[in-house]
């Protein structure tokens, strides 16, 4: 007698750190999800992940992997600016994708990724793992009750301090930046909240950046506007001068405000401050990995065609956001990084 569908077969892209608290853990804590295999472009690098994760096999190339019919679904956790080119060429491959925020280097590769998934039947999901937290969606349900009356205006930063300079974050070639890797998560809580709120998407009103002799933005803050809503700014560093460390999300409406502390990790002592009137409360997040959360609702859409909320399409706005905060800011989008034809990426 069947023991119900074989499990889903994910294989990684890249031995990146990342991938054990984002994949490889949440995948035990999972029914119906197996982590098989991981690919990079040292064999020894995959061997050696492979041997310390207990992934059964490993490829030398990206390309190899893909060419595996055995393997389902893929997780992308490469460089930003290979991001749009690994999922075009999953999906060519017939493989379902999560892939790592940003989805890709620039809106307008984002519209063609989404077209591209739009086109296949399989899942594609950007991996905004702090999305699907319960602690977010309890976030969206007091912003939108009105229980903080009007509100007024929405806050997020993401700053921490990165010292090591030859970080591939620091490096343009590869779309990195504190805006594509950090502010990618306060520009789409403001989306995502101002959103619930506004039902429209933000327009930029202005944004200042400190930029690296390679031209990468060090830190940069930005203003946001959502038409007969509330206005939104934030904040974002690898070396933020004002805030080195900062990691919050605040809404204020007429009657109250709610802080969201460490609203990206919420399972790591994640809270919400909540404020109305003269009661306050704080409200501590469940302690499950946001990335389990995720990767439930990647099965979920996988085997049950269950909807979930970063979407390619969503990921496109986000992306819009980003492109008009970098030009506001004096800066250009980056673009993708090349992937030559059947071969590991440079």
């Amino acid at each position: 007698m069947s023991g119900g569908p074989p499990p889903l077969r994910v294989g990684i892209l890249g031995a990146a750190a990342i991938a054990p608290n984002a994949i490889v853990k949440p995948a035990r804590a999972t029914p119906g999800v197996e982590v098989v295999a991981v690919a990079a472009r040292d064999r020894q690098r995959a061997d050696e992940f492979a041997r310390r994760h207990g992934i059964p096999t490993t490829f030398s190339g990206y390309d190899a992997l893909l060419d595996d019919p055995t393997i389902d679904a893929v997780y992308i956790p490469l460089p930003n600016g290979l991001h749009g080119a690994w999922t075009r060429r999953a999906l060519d491959a017939g493989k379902h994708v999560l892939c790592e925020k940003p989805f890709t280097a620039n809106a307008a590769e984002a519209v063609e990724v989404a077209a591209r998934a739009a086109a296949s039947d399989r899942v594609v999901m950007e991996a905004f793992h702090w999305r699907y937290h319960p602690l977010m969606q309890r976030l969206v349900d007091l912003t939108t009750s009105g229980l903080l009356g009007e509100v007024r205006h929405l806050d997020a930063g993401f700053c921490f301090p990165l010292l090591k300079r030859n970080d591939i974050r620091w490096d343009r070639s590869l779309a990195g930046g504190s805006l594509l890797d950090a502010g990618c998560y306060a520009v789409h809580q403001l989306r995502t909240l101002g959103g619930a709120v506004a039902g429209v998407e933000p327009m930029v009103t202005s944004a200042e950046a400190t930029l690296t002799a390679g031209g990468v933005d060090r830190e940069l803050s930005g203003e946001l506007r959502f038409i007969d809503g509330p206005t939104a700014s934030l904040r974002c560093g690898f070396l933020n001068t004002s805030r080195p460390l900062d990691l919050h999300l605040r809404i204020t409406g007429t009657e109250g405000e709610v802080l969201a502390v460490n609203p990206v990790a919420p399972h790591l002592f994640g809270h919400l401050r909540v404020k109305v009137g003269n009661r306050r409360r704080i409200e501590w997040a469940d302690r499950t990995p946001s990335y389990t959360y995720q990767l439930r609702a990647f099965v979920d859409a996988v085997r049950d065609g269950t909807p979930f909320p970063t979407t390619p399409a969503d990921a496109v706005h986000t992306m819009e956001v980003i492109d008009s905060l970098l030009r506001a800011a004096g800066t250009t989008p980056p673009d993708p990084t090349p992937v030559p034809a059947r071969a590991a990426t440079p």
